[in-house]
């Protein structure tokens, strides 16, 4: 067997080709041998299947296509040759010898040529290699970004190693051969100036010089007719050479650039007080050691200090550049407009040298002046401030020995695959970095006097080297200011982007000029974050705010990644800094739905109702904090309806609640609680600012939606945000909102110890349920109450009533069939019998519970039903049973991951065993 990507894709086997299928499906497998023995995600499966947004039953298609792949392997007898198509975990793995893939086997004859020492080796290895191809490779698939990619570094591979083996016949004097191996590669790629060169060196040695210049002439007019550009220099660099061993006579002197008399420096003169970065300058180095002319790209956000850290490294590393630094402001992100690629490499070309007479009139010829230039130097060029990829690569140098410098705001992700450009990127400085900074300005004795409020400083400027100058500068300008007085004057957000100005520097004036840089989508998402109440949000948040799916919002967060406007966590959410977030609060954002595309949003849904789609005219209708606030409220029902399958909600939406675009869905308890707790801080946020538009109906369902999260993971910190609620609820008068409000802070009180103040809340809860006539809601108020009471002080009367209170919420939940209710009353009842001695009735009620907790969701209590049952047992002295269910309780509790029911379970065996 034998897997082929050299040409059409196809497995081959002693009887012939297996019949792969649908293109897709040949694309399933190609992505698969790309990455042989590794894991390869659905989502890196979907993208190589689909060039556009997958359909909804994408992951059906492809796992259909994994499936059929899977037994027509198995069908051939792939095991008997190593190979295994497996699942791991949500990705797919190809298990197979590598030597079975055509393209490993000619990837390894490739570098094995490049190690022999006899040419007539390196020879027969790139032959063998070169007869492995069949045709373009992957031939047979879907055309998508992943699998063209593919394909052109295996055809770059292929050329280059056809370059090789004529070097190898031009090393044995078989320059014929290598003429002849050439041609058929320079005549299918008739623009590719490396084959061009070597056949016009093998023509040459041939004695064939005219047919060389020739080619010459024919490649540089199609170079010039198809590309508008001037020969580079390796082509130009074959063709001097040609004409100097055929005519050295007729090559005037002055045809040659001249060398440059003097060294050029257009570094800015080195930033004053620059101080930590040792991370970031080391990684300089290594990436300018790594290759043969690096291009080194430093990026970061605005004011983080890119240009000053470039500049900085360039100084201090000038005597490793001979032949001089080379500088120019591109301008990318500034109000001056951005100088033309002429006029940069006009100022170049004078740098080096090259008299005013000399400068060549248009841009590609002076591009190929310099590039002929620098081939030969080791130099240093500084592109600072650089908008995109396409203003850099104009100015790249020549020469292998030339290392560039590029600093931008954006990732310049074009610049990495095209030119190997190797990122740096550069975050904010580090408390100790940031005190260093100030102390620099201001001092060591200022800072050493007042530490504490230095480092509160570097906080609130969000260590960002520009916001820190500014800083400094203000103080150093005032200096009966204190450090604690300045920190003070910071903490006011309303000020803060005020207070990081001084004349035209500022942080706020720096992101506006990146922001005047995005992209429109970007620039509207952007405005929209201002409305967000949290520290960090996932495409379905940014979705709703901005009025758009899911899928256009996360393509607009990663344009604004790519401008170090927020930055994404592995787990697919965005954070902007602080002061990014001030500044986007300053900005307007414009209503939801301008951009939407047909079908995204809301507005396709035709059973979405009245309100649902975006407004129709700018200031109609709610504004983005109504988006965002029932946004939320959509979700949490979600993902209570996940955490608890079967429960009674808690609230219902308001009757002019808005749809959003989309309500992200829950697989099951633990994905739900992962939400609530990553939400947590910006659902917090959102009752604040619902509460204090006055939109209090709001306010108290984004709290009790938040139930789930309270009862089975975070137990602190809640006592503010539920009285919070019950403020709302009683604005609102609504009286179950009211009884489930009070219901939940008592219990959350009780938990703290509060149980006088968990009372005086639960006494209050059940005639509001009664009002609002709702029994389930009126059964938890009553199970709360009689469980603080079971703990009260006051003795019999309490655990009396206690358990009055405890039946009737039994006799409410039954009447109602609502199981789940049901089961925490029998469950309370059982633990309320175990306290008054009644072991019997508390075995009763805990396998009448028992019989109903049979779902997989309801592990927990059972855990806690069967610990409880054991205790029972244990109290009618029934020991071996009692440890028989306090055994089945711990190793359920431990599966589940419910590891207070497993200590508990433990504590009473452990119990048991010391009373035998």
């Amino acid at each position: 067997m034998e897997f082929r990507l050299l040409g059409a894709v196809a497995v081959a086997t002693e009887n012939g080709d297996l019949s792969l299928g649908p293109a897709k499906r040949a694309g399933v497998l190609t992505t698969l041998l790309l990455r042989p023995n590794a894991a390869v995600s659905v989502e890196q499966l979907t993208a190589a299947l689909w060039d556009e947004a997958p359909p909804t039953h994408s992951r059906t298609v492809l796992h259909g296509h994994v499936s059929r792949l899977r037994a027509l392997l198995t069908a051939h007898g792939a095991q008997a040759y190593g190979v295994e198509l497996a699942t791991q975990g949500s990705a797919y793995v190809l298990r197979t010898p590598e030597s079975l893939i055509d393209a490993h086997r000619f990837d390894e004859l490739v570098s094995l040529s490049r190690v022999q020492r006899r040419p007539a080796d390196a020879v027969l290895m790139l032959r063998e290699a070169l007869s492995l191809w069949r045709g373009p490779a992957l031939t047979g698939t879907v055309a998508s970004p992943p699998l063209e990619a593919a394909a052109h570094a295996l055809e770059e591979l292929r050329l280059a190693s056809v370059e090789a083996l004529a070097d190898a016949y031009g090393q044995l004097g078989e320059h014929e051969r290598a003429a002849a191996v050439l041609r058929t590669e320079a005549v299918t790629h008739p623009l590719r100036e490396s084959l061009a060169a070597a056949l016009m060196v093998a023509l040459s040695r041939s004695g064939r010089q005219s047919d060389a210049l020739d080619w010459y002439h024919r490649t540089r007019r199609l170079l010039a007719d198809e590309l508008g550009v001037d020969p580079g220099a390796t082509l130009t660099g074959a063709y001097t050479a040609i004409l100097r061993a055929k005519e050295p006579a007729r090559v005037p002197q002055a045809a040659a650039p001249a060398a440059p008399e003097r060294v050029p420096d257009l570094l800015p003169r080195a930033p004053r007080g620059f101080t930590g970065r040792g991370d970031e300058r080391s990684a300089l180095a290594r990436a300018v050691a790594s290759g043969d002319g690096p291009v080194c790209l430093v990026t970061g956000p605005a004011g983080v200090g890119k240009t000053a850290l470039t500049v900085h490294w360039a100084h201090e590393r000038r005597d490793d550049f001979p032949d001089g630094r080379l500088f120019a402001d591109l301008r990318g992100f500034s109000d001056t407009p951005a100088p033309e690629t002429h006029a940069v490499l006009r100022e170049f070309l004078l740098a080096l040298g090259v008299p005013v007479r000399g400068i060549p009139e248009t841009a590609a010829s002076m591009g190929a002046l310099y590039r002929s230039l620098t081939s030969g130097l080791r130099l240093l060029v500084v592109l600072d401030n650089a908008l995109n990829s396409e203003q850099v690569r104009p100015l790249l140098p020549g020469g292998d020995q030339c290392v560039t410098l590029v600093t931008s705001r954006d990732r310049l992700g074009g610049l990495v695959a095209s030119d190997a450009a190797r990122p740096v990127p550069l975050a904010q400085l580090p408390a100790a970095d940031a005190a260093a900074l100030l102390s620099a300005v201001l001092g060591a004795e200022r800072i050493a006097a007042e530490p504490a409020a230095a480092a509160r400083i570097a906080a609130l400027c969000d260590g960002l080297p520009l916001a820190l100058r500014v800083t400094a500068a203000r103080l150093a300008g005032s200096p009966q200011w204190t450090l604690d007085t300045m920190a003070g004057e910071l903490a006011d957000e309303q000020n803060r982007l005020s207070l990081l100005a001084v004349d035209d520097t500022g942080v706020a004036a720096s992101l506006r000029l990146t922001v005047q840089q995005l992209h429109p989508k970007a620039g509207r998402m952007f405005r929209c974050l201002g409305l967000h109440t949290g520290p960090d949000l996932d495409r379905y948040t940014a979705g709703a705010l901005a009025g758009t799916s899911p899928a256009q919002a996360a393509a607009a967060l990663d344009l604004l990644a790519c401008a170090h406007l927020v930055t994404e966590s592995p787990r697919g959410r965005y954070a902007p800094h602080d002061l990014v977030r001030l500044y986007a609060r300053t900005t307007t954002a414009p209503e939801a739905g301008a951009e939407a595309e047909p079908g995204a949003g809301p507005e396709a849904d035709p059973k979405a109702g009245a309100g649902a789609g975006p407004e129709a005219e700018p200031g109609a209708g709610p504004d983005g904090l109504r988006r965002l606030l029932d946004h939320y409220l959509h979700t949490a029902l979600a993902a209570g309806a996940a955490a608890e399958p079967g429960s009674q909600p808690c609230c219902t939406l308001p009757a002019d609640a808005l749809r959003p675009p989309a309500v992200r869905e829950f697989a099951d308890r633990e994905a739900a609680l992962d939400w609530y707790a990553a939400e947590r801080a910006a659902l917090r946020g959102a009752v604040e600012a619902a509460a204090a538009a006055g939109l209090h109906d709001r306010a108290w369902r984004l709290v009790l939606l938040q139930w789930p999260l309270i009862l089975w993971r975070i137990r602190d910190g809640w006592v503010p945000l539920l009285e919070q609620a019950l403020i709302s609820a009683r604005h609102e008068d609504h009286a179950d909102a009211q009884a489930r409000a009070l219901a939940l802070l008592g219990w959350v009180l009780h938990r703290e110890g509060r149980d006088t103040e968990a009372l005086a809340h639960l006494e209050q809860a059940p005639a509001l349920a009664v009002r609002a006539g709702d029994v389930i809601s009126e059964a938890i108020a009553l199970l709360n109450l009689a469980v603080v009471l079971d703990g009260a002080q006051d003795g019999a009367a309490d655990s009396a009533r206690a358990g009055e209170l405890l039946s009737y919420a039994l006799t409410l939940a039954t009447g109602a069939h609502h199981p789940p209710t049901e089961i925490l009353a029998l469950q309370h009842l059982a633990d309320h019998c175990l306290t008054t001695g009644a072991y019997a009735v508390a075995g009763e009620h805990a396998v009448r519970a028992l019989g109903l907790a049979t779902s997989p969701e309801a592990a927990a209590c059972r855990v806690q039903l069967r610990t409880t049952y054991g205790a029972a047992l244990a109290g009618l002295g029934r020991a071996d049973e009692a440890a028989e269910q306090l055994g089945r309780a711990e190793r359920e509790a431990a599966s589940a991951g419910f590891l207070d029911g497993a200590v508990l379970a433990r504590q009473r065996l452990a119990e048991l065993s010391a009373k035998r």
